[in-house]
């Protein structure tokens, strides 16, 4: 019959790249060490971290660790204990500069900058599809005149086409474009009404 290996034993197992023992011995004393922290911390939360950084610290001093008996539970309430104090230092430290420092500034009500973003962003987004239900002619004339500014004369020495003809492409393309989003703005208030 195996006896239980002591918290020693797991330890040096752990020493010795064993991580399922430094698992076995952390499931062996996490709900003693959290019912301890939780007495030290403010919340729940932080005693949760203030176990971790516990068996952080176990596994940061494996190899120098050592016990006048077989368990190391008092070694791990003990370094718990002396986490928690220095939490609890830190946080009064920093409760103590954010005294010192001065009130911010009250922020503006960007609450109407940001509805009309959404607003713009919904149309901007209607009319992306309106211009992907264009065939590819007119997507292409769009984009060049209109997306990348290019003049009609730059249109037509890239297309290889009269610029008369750019020109009448780009006032059909554009007349199609306003036909498409006026459809779907007129379908959407229609929905809107029922």
């Amino acid at each position: 019959m195996n006896a239980e290996p002591t918290d020693l034993d797991l330890l040096r197992q752990a020493s010795e790249g064993d991580g399922d023992a430094f698992a076995r011995l952390f499931r062996r004393h996490r709900d003693r060490v959290f019912r301890h922290t939780l007495r030290l911390a403010n919340t729940p939360s932080d005693a949760e971290d203030l176990v971790a950084l516990t068996f952080a610290e176990v596994w940061r001093k494996r190899n120098r660790i050592s016990s006048d008996d077989s368990s190391i539970l008092p070694w791990l309430l003990v370094t718990a204990s002396n986490l928690a104090r220095n939490n609890v230092r830190a946080f009064r430290r920093h409760q103590a500069l954010l005294a010192k420092m001065p009130a911010p500034e009250p922020i503006a009500d960007h609450s109407s900058d940001v509805l009309d973003r959404l607003q713009h962003d919904d149309i901007a987004a209607r009319v992306r599809e309106s211009f992907e239900r264009l065939d590819d002619r007119d997507r292409e004339i769009l984009s060049l005149c209109v997306l990348e500014e290019m003049s009609t004369q730059q249109v037509a020495n890239l297309l290889r086409v009269p610029t008369g003809t750019v020109k009448s492409r780009l006032s059909r393309a554009r007349t199609r474009l306003a036909e498409i989003v006026a459809i779907d703005l007129s379908a959407e208030e229609i929905r809107s009404m029922q």
